[in-house]
């Protein structure tokens, strides 16, 4: 953010439609500054042992992600932690503010989600459809107890619009954007049930560690039951 609007977005008034800003490329879409910012922030990471995985511009004007893939639960939350605190030192410098809010604007326009891509041992090495499923009732069934913990405000994110699913209800799909358990291709192939799963409600405003405690708390009591 700066001057009170997000990277690119005018004076007075709205950009244009979403549409040619997600992944985009060319100063109409994405301007300068931002860019040089995550690549910059990406840098910073990797020279601090932070397992920075990637960037792209988002689909909102001024709407960046990064990607930490830390290995092991608590490694993962304390390298989320610390690649905030590098983003904000290095906007320092541009004369820019991160925005962390999940909703900033109301209407058209995509709120902030942290999506949650998780896995074990037993999730990747054995699997299994009836193993999926009875993970996927555990996600269901604990549904307000993962939301609870997974950023305020995701009311305001979270209507069933915009590549999200209701606050209120859940579900899963294969590659479905717009679902609480978005479940790669990769996953359901040759009906091997094995890999990683992604929960799409966390906010960018979560805290890692109340995250992946909630997630891992509802797939041990999954595992417990086929160990």
């Amino acid at each position: 953010m700066q001057d009170g609007k997000p990277l690119g977005w005018p004076s007075e008034g709205y950009p244009g439609p979403q549409g040619s800003y997600y992944c985009g490329a060319g100063y109409a879409s994405v301007g300068d500054i931002a860019r040089t910012i995550v690549e910059e922030h990406l840098d910073l990471c990797l020279d601090a042992g932070i397992n920075h995985e990637g960037i792209n511009a988002e689909v909102a004007k001024g709407q960046w992600e990064y990607q930490v893939f830390g290995k092991g639960a608590h490694k993962a939350c304390d390298q989320i932690w610390v690649a905030r605190y590098i983003l904000e030192r290095l906007c320092e410098k541009y004369g820019v503010d991160v925005e962390y809010h999940c909703k900033p604007f109301k209407g058209d326009w995509n709120g902030s989600g942290m999506h949650c891509n998780f896995s074990t041992d037993y999730i990747r090495d054995t699997g299994g459809k009836e193993y999926f499923l009875k993970l996927i009732d555990k996600f269901e069934e604990y549904k307000d107890e993962h939301v609870a913990a997974y950023g305020p405000d995701n009311h305001m994110r979270l209507t069933g619009l915009h590549e999200t699913q209701s606050i209120d209800k859940f579900s899963w799909g294969v590659a479905d954007r717009g679902a609480s358990i978005r479940v790669p291709h990769g996953f359901v192939k040759d009906d091997a049930y094995r890999g990683y799963l992604e929960d799409r409600r966390p906010n960018s405003q979560g805290d890692p560690y109340q995250i992946v405690s909630r997630v891992s708390k509802t797939v041990a009591e999954v595992e417990a039951a086929f160990k």
